[in-house]
């Protein structure tokens, strides 16, 4: 069952900024291995910025925002394939784990000017209403 949905739409050049300006933004946003892969992509702004509103649509998703977490505990990954993966850490994946099975879909795409991407976490049913519990708690 569909336990939330979540959309972050962000603007390439605000990303950008941020990069020239503040030169803890990667570090403070982003784990190593999500560096390393935008590293690789020569930390062209589209693809930081689709990944930063990945994050951001993935807690929507998880109906928390970024509440008792950090920006690092919700890594962006892809698959050879280059779907991208979602792998929660930390405090987290504690909040998703409450909920049983769970799997998140995540989609990322960006034009000259913005980056968006959607997020749908699919919980399996239990019995017990931990899922409306949580949900009422969002």
């Amino acid at each position: 069952m569909i336990f939330g949905i979540g959309v972050d739409i962000v603007e390439i050049r605000r990303i950008k900024e941020a990069i020239s300006k503040h030169a803890n933004f990667m570090d403070r946003v982003f784990s190593k291995n999500e560096i390393e892969y935008l590293k690789n992509r020569n930390l062209r702004p589209e693809f930081v910025a689709g990944r930063f509103a990945a994050k951001e649509a993935v807690v929507k998703a998880l109906g928390t925002g970024f509440r008792g977490f950090d920006f690092k505990e919700v890594e962006i990954d892809r698959a050879a394939s280059g779907r991208p993966n979602v792998i929660l850490k930390g405090k987290a994946r504690l909040i998703a784990n409450k909920c049983g099975n769970y799997k998140i879909h995540l989609s990322i795409s960006h034009g000259v000017d913005n980056a968006i991407a959607y997020a749908v976490m699919e919980v399996d049913e239990i019995e017990n209403g931990i899922h409306r519990d949580m949900q009422e708690d969002r």
